[in-house]
């Protein structure tokens, strides 16, 4: 039998490959009888990594990384199908496509048809897929997390899911078993990975680029980000951008600023930058904007989804 795994998420791939060659025996003899093969490789060179029997082990592994994406020609692929149902037992052929590969495909056609091969597709988790993928894996790691703190963090770090599992195996350590992670742990121990977004997103606004202002804030709401996370955001980006530019009318320069506000020099930068896109006290108006919402909000008069889409499309024609 040989195993197709295919899909954007490469990284569960690996982690069921992993537990796939768990089962096979000493990790050390399985290495010594592991054959690694890309795209560019002929029949001639599969079949015999295949053929070889193993060397003091139960198996031999043969993994062929994104061989369909490179389209093989017509005469390999008749070859191929020719011989998988012949394998040899103690062989076993594993072909890891970083793309999604059609229902279509002939490959998949052949496993499903003559039942000799295992197909699995790995979507890239998203929205609240996402967030119970990282239940899950804090469960897997013994340790609890609120659906609130599962949404922020998945909000924060995004579809990078080695990223996601470094934070989640930090957040448990921190918590041990004495309690569940909450929404502010992962506030206080993982970084801001959306940053970069949000800089993006006050570009937008501070060029009265309404067309892409909206464009990332729909991008953040698609990723599943938590309202309440998004305007956290705003309140403290626009917070500093506040006291930014009050250094800047003061005569600091980026290298003073990042000093007295403890940012990085690069982070620093870009606040002087966007910072000289709004006066004073136009950031004074828009921070006492967000205090309004908030008030609002807490208050039961607003809803803060319909109160963002409104701050974003009236600070860009303001």
């Amino acid at each position: 039998m040989f195993h197709l795994f295919h899909g954007s998420d490469t990284y569960s791939q690996r982690e069921t490959l992993a537990a796939l060659l768990a089962k096979e025996g000493d990790a050390a003899m399985l290495s010594l009888n592991t054959t690694r093969l890309d795209n560019k490789i002929s029949f001639s060179d599969l079949q015999s990594a295949c053929d070889a029997m193993p060397f003091l082990a139960r198996v031999r592994v043969v993994l062929v990384h994104d061989l369909f994406s490179s389209v093989p020609d017509k005469a390999f692929m008749e070859k191929l199908e020719a011989y998988l149902p012949h394998l040899p037992p103690t062989t076993r052929l594993i072909f890891m496509e970083s793309q999604a590969l059609p229902p279509s495909h002939r490959i998949i056609r052949l496993a499903d048809k003559d039942k000799i091969g295992y197909v699995k597709k790995f979507d890239q988790p998203k929205g609240h897929d996402l967030e119970r993928w990282v239940r899950t894996h804090v469960e897997e790691r013994g340790g609890r997390i609120d659906p609130q703190a599962a949404g922020l963090l998945a909000a924060n770090v995004g579809g990078d899911l080695q990223a996601l599992t470094n934070e989640i195996e930090k957040l448990v350590l921190y918590k041990k078993d004495e309690a569940i992670i909450e929404s502010a742990d992962v506030v206080l121990l993982s970084p801001y990975a959306a940053e970069e977004t949000i800089f993006e997103l006050v570009d937008a606004l501070g060029g009265r680029q309404a067309a892409r202002a909206a464009e990332l804030f729909q991008e953040k709401l698609h990723e599943g980000a938590d309202p309440f996370y998004l305007f956290s955001m705003f309140i403290r980006q626009f917070r500093l951008l506040l006291q930014t530019r009050a250094l800047l009318d003061g005569g600091e320069r980026p290298a003073g600023i990042a000093e007295q506000l403890k940012q990085r020099p690069f982070v620093a930068d870009k606040l002087a930058r966007q910072a000289r896109n709004f006066t004073l006290p136009q950031l004074e108006q828009i921070y006492r904007r967000l205090l309004e919402i908030d008030v609002d909000v807490k208050t039961g008069k607003a809803d803060l989804l319909t109160a963002l889409h409104l701050l974003v499309a009236g600070l860009t024609v303001e």
